[in-house]
C-alpha cells in the first residue's frame, strides 16, 4: 500500500505546485465568528469563510486524525480501510460513515466530483492523478472542494523532507479550518507529552540498530535514511541501519540487508491492497530473518510489526513511536 502511494506519486506532476494561489472555501454566507481563516498547504493558500461541513477523507490516517479531533460528524464519505487494526474506539465511528470507495484510494473523477464535498483530506497525491482517472486538485478546487494533504506529502521529493513537527502543523491547521483550535491544541499537547516522555526515557541509552522493511526476497523493500519511518526510528531511540540509503520507501539489495547487522527489525503490516491479497506480515518477517540470518535481530527473532498506516502522515505515527520505543528499550518502560 505504501509502495502504491510512492509509485503513483512518482509518475504524477504534483498538482500542489500548480494550484491557484488562493481558494475560497466554506460557506458563502457571512463569515462566522473566528473566520475567515487562511492556511498554507502544498504551496497553495486556502481560505475558509466557515468550517467545512461535508468532508471526504482519503487513506485512513486522514480519517483517524479528524476522528481524534472529534469531527466525525463532518465526514460525509470515506475510503475503505481493511488492512490492519483500528485505533481504539474508531471502528464504530468508521462504520457509521458512508464508504465511497472500496479501496484506500478516493473514487474516480465523476464519483468524486458528485460528492459535493466542501473539504478533501488525504495523505498523498496518488488519488489526484488525472492519468489514473481521478479528479485533480485543480478540478476539485474549481468545484468548491479544496484539498489538504497531510504531512506536506505533495511530491515524491517532499515525502523525504517530512519531520514529526509536520504532524503538529497539520493539527494546528485543521484546528483553524474547523474552528476547533482548542481541541487541536489539547491533542497536540497530549501527543507532544507522549513524545517528550519517550525521548526522556531513551535518552543516554545506546541507539538500537534497526532495519525497517516491507518484505521481499530480493531486492528488499525497505526504508532509507529520510522520511517518516526514519524519523520514527530515531525518536524511539533507534538508528536506521539504512540511514546512508537515499530515499524513504526504496529497494535495497539482499547483500545490503545481510551486511547491515540489525539488532531489531520493524516489518510493515497490512493485509490487502486494492482487493489483492498481499504477503502476510509473517511471510515478510520470515523473509527478513532469512536474509539477515546472521544478525543479532535474526538470532533473537526480535521483530515488531508496524501498521503501515502509522508510516503515513497523520497522528498515528506519533502514537506508534511509543510502541517502537517500548520494543527497542523495554527496560526504559518498567516504571
Amino acid at each position: 500500500m505504501r509502495r502504491l502511494f510512492v509509485l503513483v506519486a512518482a509518475l504524477t506532476l504534483t498538482a500542489c505546485g500548480q494550484a491557484p494561489a488562493a481558494q475560497q472555501a466554506g460557506s458563502a454566507a457571512a463569515p462566522q465568528p473566528g473566520f475567515p481563516v487562511t492556511v498554507e498547504n502544498c504551496g497553495r493558500t486556502l481560505t475558509f469563510d466557515g468550517p467545512p461541513a461535508k468532508v471526504v477523507t482519503g487513506y485512513h490516517p486522514s480519517l483517524e486524525t479528524l476522528l481524534a479531533l472529534g469531527l466525525g460528524d463532518r465526514i460525509a464519505g470515506r475510503t475503505n480501510f481493511s488492512e490492519s487494526a483500528f485505533l481504539p474506539g474508531q471502528k464504530k465511528l468508521y462504520d457509521k460513515i458512508p464508504e465511497i470507495s472500496p479501496t484506500i484510494m478516493l473514487p474516480q473523477k465523476e464519483v468524486m466530483l458528485a460528492q459535493g464535498a466542501d473539504f478533501v483530506l488525504d495523505n498523498a497525491m496518488a488519488s489526484f492523478d488525472a492519468g489514473g482517472g481521478y479528479a485533480t486538485v485543480e478540478e476539485l478546487d474549481a468545484a468548491g472542494s479544496p484539498v489538504y494533504i497531510l504531512g506536506g506529502w505533495c511530491s515524491p521529493e517532499e515525502t523525504l523532507e517530512f519531520t514529526l513537527e509536520d504532524t503538529f502543523t497539520d493539527l494546528r491547521n485543521l484546528g483553524k479550518i474547523f474552528g476547533v483550535s482548542d481541541r487541536a491544541d489539547k491533542l497536540a499537547t497530549e501527543l507532544r507529552g507522549r513524545l517528550d516522555d519517550v525521548r526522556e526515557r531513551v535518552a543516554g541509552r545506546p541507539p538500537v540498530k534497526v532495519l525497517a522493511t516491507d518484505g521481499g526476497k530480493g531486492p528488499v523493500n525497505a526504508y532509507g535514511g529520510a522520511g517518516i519511518t526514519d524519523q520514527m526510528i530515531t525518536a524511539a531511540g533507534g538508528v536506521n541501519v539504512l540511514t546512508d540509503v537515499k530515499g524513504d520507501y526504496t529497494e535495497v539489495s539482499v547483500e545490503q540487508v545481510s551486511a547491515a547487522q540489525p539488532d531489531a527489525i520493524l516489518v510493515s503490516e497490512y493485509a490487502t491492497l486494492r482487493g489483492e491479497t498481499m504477503p502476510t506480515v509473517q511471510a515478510k518477517t520470515a523473509d527478513a530473518l532469512a536474509i539477515a540470518r546472521n544478525s543479532p535481530a535474526a538470532k533473537a527473532k526480535r521483530v515488531l510489526p508496524v501498521p503501515v498506516s502509522a508510516q503515513h502522515p497523520g497522528y498515528r505515527n506519533l502514537l506508534a513511536i511509543t510502541d517502537i520505543a517500548r520494543f527497542l528499550h523495554p527496560d526504559a518502560f518498567t516504571s
